[in-house]
């Protein structure tokens, strides 16, 4: 241990700027040996993977395989089924905890702009099952209740089929049916959230808006985004070797054009994380929790349930 301060930082500089050099060195060799196989006419050496905590993750049992005969014939019997196969047009409630703040009503706004065929109530004193039998009445297929704390919207609920309670962290939309993507729900676990989130969004998309709702997991955090992809023409200009030339002997630049697609980001942007799932609508004394977190599962970084 080198107790001097300045000493200390001068060879922790050169220690790790020798790294550099190392690490450069090592990618100049690598690229080297890429380009004499091309050369050669053999097959280059594999790229290196890098070790990341998703392809090192913990192995699950219950990851979902192309060919399980099981959990295909699991989906024709949930739920969700009749929304999916189009035999049922998804109907969304929507309202808040009984003491909301002001910033709920504007993330469900939100809400009702990203979600089609969805409708706001207001909570008042209602108790959540009287509020499910309303929603059951007048045919809705999922209702969704949005709480805060400390004047800011952490927590949403689905209820009706599965009750599914996550926690939020924290362009203008057309009314156009958006496009769903869903990303890395491999387990069974997984595959069941999946389905639940497609089950609020209507199954034929509307693909003249252009909308795209985006549900991302990585490391069991399901990150919200919602885009509109447009279309744009640039005009690229291109030199004539071979072309005319202008007054100044110079070869002329011919203008073409090429169209290029972006997104353009619409908001809002929320979090996710998954807390606790329930079999049927929302009971918290005598329902039957198919899966709920607790602080005991978090044994390792590399553990993952969705």
């Amino acid at each position: 241990m080198i107790k001097n301060k300045d000493k200390r930082s001068e060879v922790h500089a050169k220690l790790k700027h020798q790294k550099k050099l190392e690490k450069r060195a090592k990618a100049k060799a690598r690229d080297a040996a890429v380009k004499r196989a091309l050369e050669l006419g053999e097959e280059p050496p594999e790229k290196k993977v890098p070790r990341t905590i998703e392809n090192t993750r913990e192995f699950d049992e219950t990851i979902c395989k192309p060919d399980d005969e099981e959990l295909f014939a699991g989906n024709d019997a949930d739920e969700f089924s009749s929304i999916l196969n189009q035999q049922q047009t998804p109907k969304i409630l929507i309202t808040t905890c009984r003491f909301n703040s002001t910033r709920g009503p504007a993330f469900i706004s939100e809400l009702l702009s990203i979600i089609p065929n969805a409708h706001y109530f207001k909570r008042g004193t209602y108790d959540l099952k009287k509020i499910v039998e309303y929603a059951k009445n007048k045919d809705f297929t999922s209702v969704v209740v949005v709480h805060t704390n400390r004047r800011e919207p952490d927590e949403f609920h689905v209820v009706i089929g599965a009750c599914y309670q996550e926690r939020l962290n924290h362009g203008t939309p057309t009314s156009h049916k958006p496009e769903l993507v869903l990303n890395n729900f491999t387990t069974r676990l997984g595959h069941r959230i999946g389905r639940l989130i497609q089950s609020l969004f209507p199954q034929d998309p509307e693909f003249k808006g252009r909308r795209v709702v985006t549900f991302h997991n990585q490391r069991d955090f399901i990150f919200f985004r919602h885009h509109r992809y447009i279309f744009e023409t640039k005009e690229i200009k291109k030199t004539e070797s071979k072309g005319k030339k202008d007054k100044d002997g110079e070869s002329e630049k011919v203008p073409e054009q090429k169209t290029i697609a972006r997104l353009q980001e619409c908001g809002p942007r929320f979090t996710l994380k998954l807390i606790s799932l329930q079999h049927g609508t929302f009971d918290t004394q005598g329902g039957e929790y198919e899966w709920v977190h607790k602080p005991e599962m978090d044994t390792s970084r590399r553990r993952f349930f969705l």
